[in-house]
């Protein structure tokens, strides 16, 4: 069932998938991890703060990204921020000390994460899609994985 619920989602997300979506050629193209719950298997809650944390040395040749989607349009998520998502090529995003990266979900940024927050609205339900462009080994043998998004308030 879950395999069903998973390709359910990416048709959702893309409205029909092309082979090259979900074609597994290591340091080509790219790979796709949706989400729409929390650790607790609840749905996000645009009005609460979440945190994810990408282990240290995520496996992408070019970069990843995490962008977040309003779950009633399949739309970006209309907020005050600029851009609906972080990546590794913003100098913004910073590592934690330990190579990771703490990625935060909230309607106002933790201080001092400002740099690693993507705004979500108070009364809006939303998804995240983690990105991998250039994804290499460790993504497709999956020793490599992100953590679980965590509910923190």
């Amino acid at each position: 069932m879950k395999i069903l619920d998973a390709r359910t989602l990416l048709h959702y997300y893309a409205t029909g998938i092309t082979p090259a979506m979900v074609a597994q050629k290591v340091g080509v193209g790219s790979q796709y991890a949706l989400a729409n719950r929390d650790s607790n298997g609840n749905y996000f809650d645009g009005g609460k703060t979440y945190s994810v944390t990408i282990p240290a040395d995520p496996p992408a040749k070019d970069y990843w990204s995490f962008v977040v989607y309003d779950t009633q349009t399949r739309s970006l998520l209309e907020t005050d921020q600029k851009l609906a998502g972080v990546d590794s090529n913003q100098p913004t995003v910073e590592a934690n000390e330990d190579g990771s990266f703490t990625i935060w979900f909230a309607p106002e940024a933790p201080e001092g994460k400002e740099g690693n927050w993507i705004q979500t609205m108070p009364g809006k339900s939303w998804s995240t899609v983690l990105r991998l462009y250039g994804p290499l080994d460790p993504w497709f043998d999956r020793s490599w994985r992100p953590g679980e998004i965590e509910l923190v308030e």
